[in-house]
């Protein structure tokens, strides 16, 4: 993880240099680079690999569902959203930049990821494949996506129907196009793709669950966000619905079903995703 991760900062802060307006790509960078553990991207590279694909054939994109992801970082700390001051231990991006620029930055980041998927995916991948995987890209950033599980979130009422309907889209579905946008650059079948699909589907979901876990046990200075910020506003989350030990034994259970999704493929190359789950369920920020 943490060599794939390396790889994927050295690949984004040459993506975007600062340029003129220098504003707004000071702000791109300052989100994209502040850190994180580059769980999307490092899965689409391992996805690729286990199919037999090469590294190099993913890293655009791989690139392009971190812009993703970081964007939607930074539109969800807008005070019109969830309101935060703190993201990966760093002042939000609108407390540094003001409310006008974050939007921005985030609208160039979110144009800018398809972009560089189409033109830095190596020429050795098939147009097809890449068409298909940028169309798998954006369906999980729209209205059936994260825009889904973002606007649900914003007008719910705390079921636990729309709980899962909120963290699968809204969480879920980016990661699982990194996933699967891998494995279908790689130049995995059908078949395979949609067994990469269920996994990530389980892993996506497992994120959260674990997420709302460390916000009601972690302090802010260990999760480098705002600790106890759902328990505070009354917000849907696994441990209020479930219980801690209820929602830490969902956990477990969607560790099982992933690492299940896992078995047609060559133990050794599917070793990466294999650890991935179980790192994502002890993690502890």
């Amino acid at each position: 993880m943490l060599t794939k991760a390396d790889r994927v900062n050295a690949a984004l802060d040459q993506s975007i240099p600062l340029a003129h307006p220098i504003k707004i790509h000071e702000a791109m960078r300052y989100s994209l680079l502040a850190g994180g553990k580059r769980v999307r991207p490092v899965l689409c590279l391992a996805a690729c690999e286990m199919v037999g694909g090469d590294e190099s054939l993913a890293l655009p994109m791989a690139c392009a569902t971190e812009m993703i992801h970081t964007m939607s970082l930074i539109h969800d700390d807008l005070p019109c959203m969830d309101n935060d001051d703190l993201r990966r231990g760093l002042p939000t991006n609108h407390k540094k930049y003001g409310e006008d620029t974050a939007i921005l930055a985030g609208d160039a980041l979110l144009s800018f990821s398809f972009e560089h998927v189409a033109v830095r995916t190596p020429k050795t991948v098939s147009p097809d494949r890449v068409v298909r995987a940028i169309a798998e890209l954006g369906s999980a950033v729209g209205s059936a996506g994260l825009v889904a599980g973002q606007i649900v979130d914003i007008a719910s009422e705390g079921d636990e129907d729309d709980l899962e309907y909120i963290h699968i889209h809204k969480t879920a579905r980016l990661l699982e196009a990194a996933v699967v946008c891998g494995a279908i650059l790689g130049g995995a079948d059908d078949e395979s793709v949609e067994r990469a699909r269920r996994y990530s589907r389980c892993v996506g979901l497992l994120f959260q669950v674990v997420d709302d876990i460390l916000d009601v046990t972690k302090s802010s200075e260990e999760l480098g966000k705002t600790a106890g910020k759902d328990l505070a506003s009354d917000k849907a989350t696994y441990p209020k619905l479930l219980g801690l030990e209820g929602a830490r034994r969902f956990a477990a259970e969607l560790v099982d079903r992933a690492n299940g999704e896992l078995a047609g493929f060559d133990p050794a190359k599917a070793a990466p995703l294999y650890h991935f789950a179980n790192y994502i369920a002890t993690r502890q920020n």
